[in-house]
């Protein structure tokens, strides 16, 4: 529930205060954190990270 309400308050603030240029950085900090992820839990794993 904590959660909800931090996501709900950062749109509120990106809104409010027209930060629109932090929307595309967090959208690629939430990607390469969810490829790191599914990389780490992956049997794919190895062909991941040669990408890099």
């Amino acid at each position: 529930m904590a959660k909800q309400s931090i996501v709900k308050e950062f749109f509120a603030f990106i809104v409010h205060e027209k930060k629109w240029w932090m929307i595309p950085l967090v959208v690629v900090l939430l990607a390469i954190g969810s490829l790191i992820v599914f990389a780490a839990n992956s049997p794919l794993a190895p062909f991941i990270y040669t990408l890099f």
